[in-house]
């Protein structure tokens, strides 16, 4: 008995093993699609470069940046299309979307044609945001690996989770949005700062935008697949220990590279000082550490490989037969895992009773309405008060984020500062940096004192308002201090609102709520970056000779700062009458959360007790 036991044990974790390494391969190669792929963030490279071929005013220049983020609200047709089409269509769509885009502006600012009309550049700029297509292809993968461990997912930030509740378990654990779970934008949010060093020349900048995604996703189309979750409860307790382990790998190099690029930004100098040595060095080791979570597939590989060597030597081992003086204490051991047995239908059977109180309730709620916390439908979401105030404080700080990094080349030249790349990489990284944060702070305080987490939302918009001062004031050094501030808190706003939306209107049409919320993004750019922004320089600026308009000086932005703080303000105010409001809701994940984590306790040692005594026999 004990060598069928042992046998079935190392069978499953094989099967378990070989069923998953090449879904972690997927996995690593939708990390490197997303790597390439949220590129939008970098117009400020090479807006300075558009506004002055095209003689634009800073206006127009700033409703090109509002085009592009409108690509980013199509984000819905893209999800329709990942359920329709297979995923290497889907990757070649977004892919040739990024070509012609970005290959339009390339061949305009390489001056190789003449300049486009505005209405043909501005619809290039559209065109160019192959994320909602690409974006919506690694979600298969991601959602694969995070949802098979059973914890919830932090869904794209400028695309929806329709398609991902078709691959939850049967019984997911509430909310997707988890921080703690699949961290895939601080992954993606990586790729930004490779290009700011070669972002001073606005040419070969476009160029690499365009041919980059292209390149990679190719080579994506032969690895990236669907895969359907795990079934049943079999080995789940092994393959949450086995894919948190891989998670916390692939985490742990994100951090390295964020750290390691923050620490080029912070000494450029000591890197390109040291010649075409010390930068090929530098790229060298940057490449390896990319390169990296290729491992997690490589090691999940090995250990099938030797899950199945196992498996053979146990087949052919036999085990000696008990002396008599162990019969007493095996027949103690049988009693226990009687008990475990006993405990685990008494677990059962009130879990059948739970069931039955739900439905009830369902039922109950389904005349009465559902309360916050619940499920919700489209129209039932839209009709509560908590969307609203949600929806506004979500603009609030994104729209006001977005106009920051839409309009920093400007404000970048407007301070006198002639190369704006190192803003952008700290925005960038410390967004990477405030996603951590927030995942960890608030799922941590949310177990351990039931915090509600738009709590969270408020300190963030409290704490950019602060930021927008710093940068209002324009004192020395206040640019690099409104960037980091600015990219922590817009970090925190993204990575909160995931988790947030889903707790507290259900999983079941969650994409739609989602993409719904995420009209914020274009909604946000065209307020305060179209017209605030836009509107406000061009008061303060002068007309150059050739078209255009140009300003220099702290006072061309220092009343934008000043509006977009207030704007702030009003968000926290919103984010604490959030708070006050889903206070119970959050008391019950809390309590849920915690009860939980007590069955898996219990339910650990049961199996314990029952592999020691199955040994035993």
């Amino acid at each position: 008995m004990a060598k069928n036991a042992a046998t079935a044990s190392a069978a499953a974790t094989s099967s378990l093993s070989r069923g998953t390494w090449w879904k972690w391969l997927g996995f690593v190669t939708a990390v490197w699609v997303q790597c390439v792929s949220g590129n939008n963030y970098t117009f400020s490279n090479y807006s300075d470069a558009l506004k002055s071929l095209m003689g634009l005013t800073q206006l127009q220049l700033n409703n090109l940046s509002v085009a592009k983020d409108v690509g980013k609200a199509f984000g819905l047709l893209a999800g329709l299309a990942s359920d329709r089409l297979p995923m290497p269509a889907i990757l070649l769509i977004g892919s040739l979307e990024g070509l012609i885009g970005y290959g339009a502006q390339w061949l305009v600012v390489r001056r190789a044609i003449a300049p486009l009309p505005y209405w043909q550049i501005t619809e290039k700029c559209n065109l160019a945001t192959p994320e909602k297509m690409l974006r919506f292809t690694c979600l298969h993968s991601l959602c694969a690996c995070s949802c098979v461990w059973g914890e919830q997912l932090d869904v794209d930030e400028h695309g929806g989770a329709g398609h991902v509740h078709t691959q939850l378990p049967a019984q997911p654990r509430p909310g997707v949005g988890h921080p703690q779970g699949l961290r895939r934008p601080q992954h993606r949010h990586l790729h930004r700062h490779l290009r700011c060093p070669l972002s001073r020349q606005p040419a070969a900048f476009l160029l690499l935008l365009a041919i980059a995604p292209a390149a990679i996703c190719a080579a994506a189309m032969l690895f990236l697949r669907d895969f359907p979750p795990a079934d049943g409860d079999s080995g789940r307790d092994e393959e949450e220990e086995e894919e948190g382990r891989c998670f916390a790998a692939i985490n742990t190099i994100a951090v390295v590279i964020a750290v390691y690029l923050l620490a080029f930004d912070l000494a450029p100098g000591v890197v390109r000082g040291g010649g075409v040595a010390a930068i090929s060095a530098f790229v060298a080791v940057l490449f390896v550490l990319l390169a990296a979570p290729a491992a997690v597939p490589v090691y999940v590989a090995v250990k099938a490989r030797i899950a199945r060597n196992s498996k053979l030597d146990l087949e052919e081992r036999s085990e000696p037969l008990l002396h008599p003086e162990e019969e007493e204490e095996v027949e103690k051991e049988k009693e226990e895992v009687v008990a475990v047995v006993g405990d685990e239908a008494l677990v059962v059977a009130a879990r059948q009773q739970r069931r039955r109180r739900q439905r009830q309730r369902q039922r109950q709620r389904g005349r009465e309405g559902p309360r916050i916390g619940d499920e919700h439908t489209i129209a039932e979401a839209l009709s509560t008060t908590d969307f609203w105030v949600l929806f506004i404080s979500f603009l609030c700080g994104v729209g006001t984020g977005l106009t920051v990094m839409n309009n920093m080349g400007q404000i970048g030249a407007a301070m006198g500062y002639a190369d704006v790349s190192v803003f952008i990489s700290l925005i960038s990284i410390w967004g990477f940096f405030g996603r951590i944060g927030s995942g960890t702070l608030s799922e941590y305080f949310l177990k351990k004192n039931a915090i509600p987490r738009p709590l969270w939302n408020a300190a963030s918009q409290i704490l950019m308002a602060v930021g927008y001062v710093v940068m209002a004031l324009a004192l020395p050094g206040s640019l690099y201090i409104g960037s980091v501030v600015v990219g922590v808190c817009y970090g925190f706003r993204l990575a909160i609102t995931v988790p947030a939306a889903s707790e507290l209107f259900g999983l079941k049409y969650y994409g739609l709520i989602y993409n719904i919320l995420i009209l914020n993004l274009p909604l946000g750019s065209f307020l305060f970056s179209g017209l605030l922004a836009g509107l406000l320089y061009d008061a303060e600026a002068t007309k150059t000779a050739g078209g255009g308009n140009t300003c220099v000086g702290a006072h061309c932005y220092r009343l934008v700062f000043f509006v977009m703080a207030f704007a702030c303000l009003v968000g926290f105010g919103l984010d604490v009458l959030l708070t006050v409001r889903t206070k119970k809701v959050y008391l019950r994940i809390h309590m849920n959360k915690n009860s939980r984590r007590s069955a898996a306790r219990r339910r650990e040692i049961g199996r314990l007790r029952a592999n020691l005594g199955l040994r035993l026999l």
